[in-house]
């Protein structure tokens, strides 16, 4: 039974990752989960220099999943070097790094401390809607993603993965500009923005007033925007939102993923990573199924 998936000419032995920001590096997590297990860790987003975050309070919980407006908060690229990607080297799993910015050179500072560095591939994100400065622009115009992610690509020689914004009118323009300026993969989607208020005291949940909001309401949202997305390019996606099952999983692949990530799941159950490998693993057994490959984009019209 195979379950490796080939990404932008990197193999991972399955193809289920983290999603950045749920997961750290790893670190917090390596008491509850193998790290071996998994296909690819991808690290929260790491920026040029360290980032507060936005005020708090800065998660509420919402039916259906939770909004977050944490701001990208990160010790920066020194740090990251020095302590985060050093633990990471010690585990049998691929690394991709998710890098932040708020201008395109502080994107390319970052890229550019990466080049030598272990890691296997890049995931700029180009789709936080908690950055008030500004970043959300790049994943919202197509215009502005095509020119980051080709001024990106030029200075970068590891694989890149842009993160797509779901806040659009379009995703398959999105994922077409993208892929025209270079990008080796796409993942997506990132969390929709969303509101809480407290009834009681007429007040914002979140200091920030919104948040990104992930969980499982957001999925047959997701699942939507990766069929289209990997039906409008030929580069390979990676299908996130809401997955907290096996199954889930097989659904973002037959809609057309080449690999999933697990997010919000990891802050409710920390083996969640695990426990949908295993559940894809009984899927390919349940149905007879030898490659993992067969069945992506495998949904009958």
């Amino acid at each position: 039974m195979n379950t490796s998936v080939t990404i932008a000419g990197v193999t991972l032995k399955n193809p289920v990752m983290t999603a950045s920001g749920t997961f750290g590096s790893g670190m917090e997590y390596a008491d509850f989960v193998d790290l071996n297990r998994l296909g690819a860790v991808v690290t929260k987003g790491v920026s040029n220099v360290p980032w507060a975050g936005n005020p708090t309070p800065r998660v509420a919980e919402v039916y259906g999943g939770m909004l977050n407006a944490i701001g990208l908060q990160n010790p920066g690229i020194d740090v990251f070097m020095e302590r985060d990607l050093p633990f990471l080297d010690g585990y049998d799993t691929v690394k991709i790094v998710n890098v932040c910015g708020k201008t395109v050179e502080d994107y390319l500072e970052v890229v550019e401390r990466l080049q030598d560095s272990s890691a296997d591939m890049l995931e700029i994100n180009v789709s936080c809607p908690n950055v008030k400065e500004g970043a959300i622009a790049f994943g919202q115009k197509a215009d502005s993603l095509f020119d980051i992610t080709s001024r990106i690509r030029k200075v970068s020689k590891k694989p890149i993965i842009m993160k797509l914004s779901p806040n659009v009118t379009d995703i398959t323009e999105m994922a077409k500009a993208a892929e025209a300026a270079g990008s080796d993969a796409i993942s997506l989607i990132n969390t929709i923005t969303g509101m809480k208020i407290d009834i009681h005291r007429r007040k914002f949940l979140l200091a920030n007033k919104t948040g990104g909001m992930s969980g499982p309401a957001i999925k047959p949202v997701a699942v939507r925007m990766v069929y289209q997305a990997s039906h409008a390019v030929k580069i390979p996606v990676i299908g996130m939102g809401g997955i907290a099952t096996g199954e889930d999983a097989i659904e973002f692949m037959l809609a057309g993923a080449s690999a999933v990530a697990v997010g919000a799941m990891n802050f409710v159950n920390p083996h969640a990573t695990v426990d949908v490998i295993e559940g894809i693993e009984a899927y390919m057994k349940q149905y007879d199924i030898d490659d993992i490959r067969t069945i992506i984009g495998a949904v009958s019209e």
